[in-house]
Parts: structure tokens; sequence; C-alpha cells
């Protein structure tokens, strides 16, 4: 299993990008994709991040999250078919068929376009987010966002969760692998599956909480706050930066005239 939120070594486009400059891909992206409600669009952003994340070489990183983009999209249309019927009935979510219950839930037109908008923009923000995140060092992002001016407890929180998370993956996976090296067997399907959340969850957190421990010490140790920092790298912008910055800009004023004219 592949570690969620964990930077990836390699030499593409988006690797070469300083931060900033994915920081304002980010932004661009996000906001066009909450803000527009046109299918075609959003589509076209989907595959537009696709094709980017092709030649960066980051498309199978970005794909390994499409089961879990798959149950979520699931998951949006069949909420919006219960609590949002609106348009046309095309079927009912429960054939006509079985009695008393038989019809009871509607898919209309409406509902199926709000729940594929919902589709599109979850996966346009993770597709997004992974880029940013699978092609950024940590010391990297950290430099930026206090170039930023922004306060250095919020940036220290911000790393430390993204550095938890896979840590907290990779240790999960261990105490599972250890637990059946033992003999545990807690049986297969839906109830096995629960039942063995519990003999990893305990010794997770209990081991997260210790890490926490030594983690605070070692910033007290490094002389956290106690003066000016220094960075033996110092990232700059350069021409594709510039390029990309550039693209960013008419891309928001493009998506703005449109926004005007409502033809999205």
């Amino acid at each position: 299993m592949a570690e969620i939120l964990q930077y990836v070594h390699k030499d593409g486009f988006f690797h070469r990008l300083t931060p900033f400059s994915k920081i304002a891909f980010i932004i661009v992206v996000s906001l066009m994709c909450i803000i527009s409600t046109n299918l075609i669009f959003l589509a076209g952003l989907v595959i537009a991040i696709l094709i980017i994340a092709y030649v960066s070489r980051l498309h199978r990183e970005v794909l390994q999250q499409s089961k879990i983009i798959l149950v979520m999209s699931i998951v949006f249309i069949i909420i919006t078919l219960i609590t949002m019927p609106n348009g046309a009935i095309i079927g009912f979510l429960v054939p006509q068929g079985i009695p008393l219950i038989g019809g009871s839930i509607p898919v209309t037109q409406g509902a199926i376009e709000i729940g594929l908008i919902l589709t599109f923009r979850f996966m346009i923000l993770i597709f997004a987010f992974q880029m940013f995140l699978l092609s950024t060092q940590p010391r990297d992002l950290v430099h930026t966002l206090e170039k930023m001016r922004m306060p250095m407890d919020y940036i220290l929180m911000f790393i430390i969760a993204l550095r938890f998370i896979p840590t907290l993956q990779v240790e999960g996976i261990r105490i599972h692998e250890a637990q059946l090296a033992r003999g545990y067997n807690p049986g297969t399907g839906f109830t096995g599956k629960i039942r063995s959340i519990s003999p990893i969850v305990i010794p997770l957190v209990s081991n997260a909480l210790l890490r926490s421990t030594v983690l605070g010490l070692t910033i007290d140790m490094r002389g956290y706050r106690t003066g000016k920092r220094t960075h033996v790298r110092e990232s700059t912008l350069q021409h594709r930066d510039y390029g990309v910055l550039f693209a960013m800009v008419i891309a928001g004023a493009g998506y703005i005239v449109l926004l005007i004219k409502q033809i999205i």
C-alpha cells in the first residue's frame, strides 16, 4: 500500500516549480471548481489536471486514491438523490415492484447533476492537493510559508500534521501485520474488518502520544523561536515559475470574464 501525502522524489515539471507557484495553482484551481456549477467545465478541469499530472510523471501516484474517490462519488450521488429531488423524474432508487417501499426514492435529473458537480469538485481538489504534496518537500514548503509572513506556529502545526499522516499509516500497517503474525484472526468480511480495528487503534494512539512527546522535546532542543533562522537552500522563482504564474493570471481572468457573461 502506497503512503498518502508523502513526497515522491522525481524530476518532473511540477517538482521543478517553487512551492509559491504550486500554492498559486492550488488557489486558482480551487476557486474555479468551487464557484463553477458547469459540468462540462468541471469535467474539463479534471482532465486538465490529469494531463498536468501525466506530464509531471505523477499520474500513477495521483490515481492511487481512485478507489476512495469512487466510493465518495457514489456517496455524494446517493445523498443528493435522497435529500435534493429536483427536476424531472428518471426512475426510482427503490424499484416500484418492491411492496410498501417501492418507488419511494425518486431519481431526478437535478439531483444527479448536483451529485456530479460535487463529485467533480471533490476529484479536482483531491488531485490538485495530491500533486502539490507529492512534489513538494516539507522544508521547502516551510521556507515558502515563512516568506509569506505566516505565523510560525501555524506552519509548524501544518507540517507536523502532514508528516504524521504517512507515519501513522505505515505504523498502522506494521501493527496489523504484527497482530496477524501472532495468530490473531478477526475473521473475514465486514465484521472481521470492524473487529480488527481495536487491536490496531489502541497501540497506534499510544505510539502517537509517545511520538508527540519526543517531538515536543526535539523542538525545544533545536531552539525553536530563539532567534533568526538561516536556510541551507533558498528557493527563488525561475522562468518556468513566472510562466506558471502568468498562466494562472490568464486563466483566472478568463474565468472571471466567462463567469460575468454567464457562459459557465
